[in-house]
C-alpha cells in the first residue's frame, strides 16, 4: 500500500488505496488542489478517462465526488490489479472498466464509453514528448471528447506539454516538482 494514498472526499472519502511499487501517485495536496479548482461542474455525472492510471486514484476520486462512469487505462498488470482492488475497496467496480493496454493502443480504437467529459493524463515523467503529443492529438480527434471537456495533464514542473489546437489552458497548478495543467476543449 502506498503510504498515505487515500480518497480525499465524497462517498468514499478517507478510504485507503493501494498502488503498484513503480507508481508515482498524485499527492493528497495536489489532488485536493486539483479538485477544488475543478469544482463540481466538470465532475458531476461525468464520464471519466484515466490514462496512465497507476493506482486509479484520480479517477476514483472523481467517482467518489459524483462522476457517473470511469475507464482506467494502464499497461502494467500490477497497476491494473491495484486499480481493480481500489475499485472493490471503494465500491465503484460497477461504475468502472479497467483496460490493460498502452495508451497509444487504447486510443487506436473508439471506446464505447466515449465521448469523455473529464480526462486525467498522468504519464511517467520520462515519457517522450513526441509520444505524448501524438497521444494527445489522437485524443483531440473526433469522438473522444465531449464538447467542453476538461483534460488534466500532470507533468514535471518546467516541462508543460504541447496542447492540441483548440484546447485552452484554464489554469496551471504547481506542487513541488509536479505541474497540473487543466485545459478545456
Amino acid at each position: 500500500m502506498a503510504r498515505g494514498l487515500r480518497v480525499i472526499a465524497g462517498t468514499a472519502g478517507g478510504l485507503r488505496l493501494v498502488a503498484p511499487k513503480q507508481a508515482r501517485p498524485s499527492t493528497d495536496r495536489a489532488k485536493e488542489s486539483l479538485f477544488a479548482s475543478l469544482g463540481s461542474g466538470p465532475v458531476d455525472d461525468a464520464v471519466v478517462l484515466d490514462l496512465y492510471a497507476g493506482s486509479g486514484a484520480l479517477g476514483i476520486e472523481a467517482l467518489s465526488r459524483g462522476a457517473g462512469r470511469a475507464v482506467f487505462v494502464d499497461r502494467d498488470r500490477h497497476a491494473v490489479d491495484a486499480i481493480r482492488a481500489n475499485l472493490a475497496t471503494t465500491g465503484f467496480t460497477e461504475q468502472a472498466r479497467t483496460q490493460a493496454s498502452t495508451v497509444a493502443a487504447f486510443l487506436r480504437h473508439p471506446a464505447p464509453e466515449a465521448p469523455f467529459d473529464l480526462v486525467f493524463c498522468d504519464p511517467p515523467y520520462d515519457r517522450a514528448a513526441a509520444e505524448l503529443d501524438a497521444e494527445l492529438t489522437i485524443l483531440a480527434g473526433a469522438g473522444w471528447l465531449a464538447p467542453g471537456a476538461t483534460v488534466v495533464l500532470e507533468r514535471r514542473t518546467g516541462s508543460p506539454p504541447e496542447l492540441p489546437g483548440g484546447w485552452r489552458v484554464g489554469r496551471e497548478l504547481a506542487h513541488g516538482d509536479t505541474l497540473l495543467v487543466v485545459a478545456t476543449v
